[in-house]
């Protein structure tokens, strides 16, 4: 009989979790310090964020949440699985825990979600970092992309057949040894069902490619914010061999930020901390040591309740 990889002993983090609406939002919260808040995209949860947990958490206190419908946190099934909806929970978070001078960190959908979030709440959040991600209106979709929100078709093959996540886990990578069995396993684990997959798929179809969609609006409003956080230190952090976030999406955030600071990874795709996170460790400590905070630490969140 065959073994089931054991991807806990990457994942060693106390779960903390926050109710939001009745259901179970789950959370990372390690170490004291300057905040950094994670937020993940799609198909991958706080586990992607693992190995900058581990490092960063020895300086700072780290955050690292999971999306409703996505890792450990709760997957409704009757639930608005909208961007809208996601920056909100986001910004309930940064509210119960009464985070302030926040330094974000972000990855695929979490740049949009993030960014809301800091929008909404502009007076908590400080300095950005982000990785392979997006937060404005583009028209541009991979056709693996497109083809997964095809009718009937798309959902049998994402929610039924786990067929996103279980691709990403080879396409979204250059460096397929990193792509241990335990790595898999972590990356695939709270996404075990048709139920417990219905994120994955309404993620894919809330994608707003014209203004007749429900996320279209929230989106372009993100997008019309952006120039209004540029006073901010941004830095980016990108896999050049990314299929789905292109260098591209780089080229037009910096048009939004024009003075971040850019390290570009030619030997990584979108899962680009999978591929390089020994390398991204020490450009985003000194990133945040180039932008320090003068700030009083309790007021920063250094100190849980």
């Amino acid at each position: 009989m065959s073994v089931r990889p054991d991807w806990r002993s990457l994942y060693p983090f106390l779960p903390r979790e926050l109710e939001i609406g009745g259901h179970r939002y789950h959370y990372v919260d390690e170490g004291q310090g300057d905040v950094l808040l994670l937020v993940h995209g799609n198909p991958t949860w706080s586990f992607y964020w693992r190995n900058l947990i581990t490092k960063l958490s020895v300086k700072y206190r780290v955050i690292a949440v999971d999306h409703i419908g996505c890792g450990l946190s709760d997957k409704p099934r009757n639930y608005p699985y909208t961007l809208a909806q996601h920056v909100a929970n986001l910004g309930r978070l940064v509210e119960e825990l009464n985070l302030e001078n926040i330094t974000l960190l972000a990855h695929d959908w979490g740049g949009a979600i993030g960014t809301g979030a800091a929008l909404a709440h502009r007076e908590r959040f400080r300095r950005f970092v982000m990785f392979n991600t997006a937060a404005f209106r583009s028209v541009r979709m991979p056709w693996r992309i497109r083809v997964c929100r095809t009718p009937l078709l798309g959902k049998l093959a994402v929610q039924g057949l786990n067929a996103f996540a279980r691709a990403a886990i080879t396409m979204a990578v250059e460096h397929h040894d990193r792509m241990s069995p335990e790595v898999k396993a972590g990356l695939l684990a709270p996404y075990d069902s048709w139920g417990h997959r219905q994120a994955i798929y309404r993620f894919v179809e809330d994608i707003p490619m014209s203004p007749r969609h429900p996320s279209y609006q929230t989106l372009f409003g993100i997008e019309r914010g952006l120039p209004s956080l540029a006073e901010h230190p941004w830095m980016f952090i990108w896999g050049m061999r990314d299929w789905c976030f292109s260098p591209h999406f780089l080229e037009r955030f910096l048009d939004f930020i024009p003075q971040g600071e850019v390290h570009k990874f030619d030997d990584a795709g979108h899962y680009v901390i999978e591929d390089a996170h020994e390398r991204i460790v020490p450009l985003v400590e000194q990133f945040l040591a180039k932008h320090p905070l003068e700030i009083n630490a309790s007021r920063a969140g250094a100190n849980r309740p």
